[in-house]
C-alpha cells in the first residue's frame, strides 16, 4: 500500500498539483522565483544568496532591524567597466495585505563601478541613505527586495524633489522608465517580520 501512496504524491509534485504557500519556514513559488542572477547581500552574521526567509527567533531578526548596518553587495557578474544602480525597497508597507504605502524606498545607489561590484564593494552615489528592514509589529512578514540594474552611460540618475522627500509611495516602474533602466540583471530578497512578534 506505501508504493502506490509514494508514487501518487511524486507523480502529484511532478505534475505541479502541490502548491506550497509560504509558511514560517517555506517560501512560496513566487516568491521564491524573484530571485536570480547571482546577486549576494551580506550582513555580519547573515549571507543571503537566495530567496530566503530570515529564521523565527529574535536575535537575527533584530539585527538585520537595529544593529547591522548597510550589508556589503557583491555580484560576480557585473562588468568591470560598466556602472549600476541599486535599489532595496519593501513592496509591504504597512502590510503585505495593504500595501498603500508601497513601495518603501529603503536604499539607492546610483553609478556604482562595475568593478567595485565585483568585489563586493559599493563605490557610486547614494541618493537613499540605507535604512534597515524594520518591520511593524502586528504587519506579518515583509519582501525586502534589492534589485541590481545597468546604468546607461553618461546618463545620470536623481531623484526628483517630490522623491527626495519621502521614501514611501514611490513609484519604482515610474524611476525605471525615467532612466531606461530595463529589467534587473540580478534581484534577491529575504522576507522577516517584527523581531517581537
Amino acid at each position: 500500500m506505501a508504493a502506490p501512496v509514494s508514487f501518487l504524491v511524486l507523480r502529484a509534485c511532478i505534475l505541479g498539483l502541490f502548491h506550497v504557500e509560504a509558511t514560517p519556514d517555506t517560501l512560496s513559488s513566487l516568491d521564491s522565483s524573484f530571485c536570480h542572477g547571482g546577486l549576494e547581500v551580506i550582513y555580519p552574521e547573515l549571507d543571503v544568496d537566495h530567496c530566503l526567509i530570515i529564521p523565527k527567533g529574535r536575535e537575527v531578526r533584530e539585527k538585520v532591524s537595529t544593529v547591522w548596518k548597510a550589508p556589503q553587495i557583491y555580484f560576480s557578474g557585473a562588468h568591470k567597466k560598466k556602472m549600476y544602480v541599486l535599489v532595496m525597497v519593501d513592496p509591504d508597507v504597512p502590510s503585505r495585505t495593504n500595501p498603500t504605502s508601497a513601495y518603501w524606498r529603503h536604499w539607492l545607489v546610483v553609478d556604482i563601478q562595475g568593478d567595485a561590484l565585483k568585489k563586493g564593494q559599493i563605490q557610486g552615489t547614494t541618493l537613499t541613505d540605507y535604512h534597515p528592514p524594520t518591520p511593524p509589529q502586528k504587519s506579518g512578514f515583509h519582501r525586502y527586495q534589492f534589485m541590481l540594474f545597468e546604468q546607461l552611460p553618461d546618463a545620470p540618475v536623481s531623484l526628483t524633489g517630490r522623491e527626495k522627500s519621502s521614501r514611501g509611495k514611490w513609484d519604482l516602474q515610474d524611476f525605471i522608465t525615467r532612466f531606461d533602466l530595463g529589467e534587473p540583471v540580478a534581484t534577491l530578497q529575504f522576507l522577516t517580520q517584527n523581531y517581537k512578534d
